[in-house]
C-alpha cells in the first residue's frame, strides 16, 4: 500500500477494501474478523454434531434446481406444520 493511501486510511479518509483486509490478515496470520475486532471476543468454530445431516445437505446441493426446490418446499411445509402445532399446543390447548 502506498504511503499516501495508508495515511488516508489512518485518518479515516479512506476505507480498506475486502481484498486489502484479507491481504493484511494473511500477512499477520490472522482472520479478517480478528483484524477488525481486535478487542472483542472472537467466536469459536462451530461444530455440527450430526454429520449425517450435513452430508445429506451437501448431497441436496448437488441436485438439479427443480429437485432441490421441491425438497426445500417439502421441508418448509413440514416446519410450518410443526410451528403451527407447537403454537396451537401452547396457546389454544392451554385454554
Amino acid at each position: 500500500m502506498h504511503r499516501s493511501n495508508y495515511s488516508k486510511v489512518e485518518n479515516g479518509q479512506r476505507e480498506l477494501s475486502i481484498t486489502a483486509l484479507n491481504k493484511i490478515a494473511r500477512y499477520f496470520g490472522i482472520t479478517i474478523d480478528q483484524l477488525v475486532n481486535m478487542e472483542s471476543t472472537i467466536p469459536h468454530e462451530v461444530t455440527v454434531e450430526d454429520k449425517a445431516t450435513v452430508e445429506q445437505i451437501k448431497l441436496i446441493q448437488e441436485l438439479d434446481p427443480d429437485d432441490k426446490s421441491m425438497i426445500f418446499k417439502m421441508i418448509d411445509t413440514m416446519l410450518t406444520k410443526k410451528k403451527f402445532k407447537d403454537f396451537f399446543q401452547q396457546n389454544v390447548a392451554a385454554l
